[in-house]
């Protein structure tokens, strides 16, 4: 495979190029982002590219000439960038990273990062969707994971390539930066007065195998992909020793904007996750991509809680740190 990695400054999409790099079967590695990786990477290629850039991102793909695309280039609001910042991004880096790609005239099978905020949550729709569930997202991050998917099924209709849409549960982890990782780690959490609705996580490690995993079964479709078991805001809180500040109606306005200023946005998909729950059926990744193992959510939460914090000592000269586990 010569496997294209979209997104690949980060934490996922290095990951995803790490693991490629040590198989034998895979003849190349390369990608690009908005901003470079953070781990040291072997023989990938890496470049620099604005996802906007369409001539720079067209001229790159067409003359790597890729036979897999592990698509992570599609931004997470507030992870590294705005609402309407991550949409366009995302909208941009799809269309055209895809279409040279297919393009090109290698391409094989495509791999899509989605999510399971395309089912949506309130109304009539089902607790614990599986895939055949209707699709109908609520939340702006939702829509664009729904975009997403609907482009690469029209590339997968057009030019005979299997793509398979990877939903996964909210990615976590102590590494990776995410909206729901920042809002639990606070010193004080905003929680459902009147409700302890259960949600999913996924361990960052777990969603870079989802997406190896896919490319190398030519798999098609959709899978939810999700940590086993469930949690509650309630429960996380208390996993993390926060301080739980239950929030009901308007209250729900201001906890949203101390939170943004405590250097944690919360947008809309994940305010939805804490006030209404987000689970979903994973049993068909486990079944048809081999998924044994998968970190369950509880410890995804302890994984995130144990993220070490840098302390300076006081002393003369350079100052040194000490990790503490567990702290803010």
């Amino acid at each position: 495979m010569r496997v294209l990695v979209t997104g690949m400054g980060g934490h996922l999409g290095t990951r995803v190029a790490q693991l490629l790099e040590i198989r034998d079967d895979v003849e190349a590695v390369a990608g690009f982002d908005l901003v470079p990786p953070r781990r040291r990477l072997g023989r990938s290629v890496f470049k620099r590219i604005d996802p906007r850039d369409r001539d720079r991102l067209v001229e790159f793909v067409r003359d790597f000439a890729p036979t897999a695309v592990a698509h992570f280039g599609v931004y997470e609001p507030a992870a590294r960038m705005g609402i309407r910042a991550a949409r366009v991004a995302s909208e941009e880096c799809t269309v055209t990273a895809l279409g040279a790609a297919a393009r090109a005239g290698a391409l094989e099978c495509v791999a899509v990062r989605s999510g399971i905020e395309v089912y949506g949550r309130g109304g009539r729709r089902p607790e614990v969707p599986d895939e055949h569930a209707p699709l109908g997202p609520t939340t702006p991050y939702g829509r664009t994971c729904l975009d997403v998917e609907a482009h690469a099924a029209g590339l997968a209709r057009r030019h005979d390539v299997p793509v398979a849409s990877l939903r996964f549960a909210p990615i976590s982890g102590s590494r990776a930066p995410s909206p729901i990782g920042r809002l639990l780690r606070l010193p004080a959490v905003p929680v459902p007065a009147l409700a302890d609705p259960p949600f999913q996580l996924l361990h960052t490690d777990d969603a870079a195998r989802a997406m190896v995993a896919a490319l190398d079964r030519r798999a098609q479709g959709p899978f939810n992909v999700v940590g086993p078991g469930a949690a509650s805001p309630w429960q996380a809180v208390r996993l993390g020793g926060r301080v739980p500040v239950p929030v009901a109606g308007p209250g729900w306005l201001v906890a949203n904007r101390i939170a943004e200023l405590a250097g944690s946005p919360v947008p809309p998909h994940v305010l939805e996750l804490v006030r209404r729950g987000r689970v979903a059926d994973g049993g068909r990744a486990v079944d048809e991509l081999g998924l044994v193992g998968l970190v369950p959510t509880q410890e995804v939460l302890a994984d995130l809680f144990a993220w070490a914090s840098v302390t300076p000592l006081p002393g003369a000269g350079r100052p040194a740190v000490v990790a503490t586990p567990g702290s803010s």
